[in-house]
Formats: structure tokens, sequence, C-alpha cells
């Protein structure tokens, strides 16, 4: 599961976590094309940061 900082109501998941990435990717380019056409201010982020369960 994957959830976007910036937008948090943003969350995907995929079988992998490559897939979930690129859902991911997917998703951050249509909020932008929604905030753009809403003109609503675009959030800027530059951190990446995961969370990769782990099995005890």
């Amino acid at each position: 599961m994957g959830q976007l900082i910036e937008w948090p109501e943003v969350v995907t998941e995929g079988k992998t976590l490559e897939d979930c990435r690129n859902m991911l990717r997917d998703a951050l380019q249509e909020m932008i094309k929604a905030y753009k056409q809403q003109h609503k201010e675009i959030p800027v982020g530059r951190a990446l940061i995961e969370q990769i369960p782990i099995e005890v």
C-alpha cells in the first residue's frame, strides 16, 4: 500500500512494491492535472518516505 504525503487522500496498492510505486506516479500525474484545472496550488514535496513492512 502506498500514499502520497502531499495528498494524503491518494492511497493505492499493488502486487509488488514497484507496482505500487508506478500506481502512485500515475495518481500523482492525475492529481497535478486536477489541481491545474481547478487553479489550486500544487504542493511541493522533495522527500521520499517509504515504510516497508517486516515480518517478525
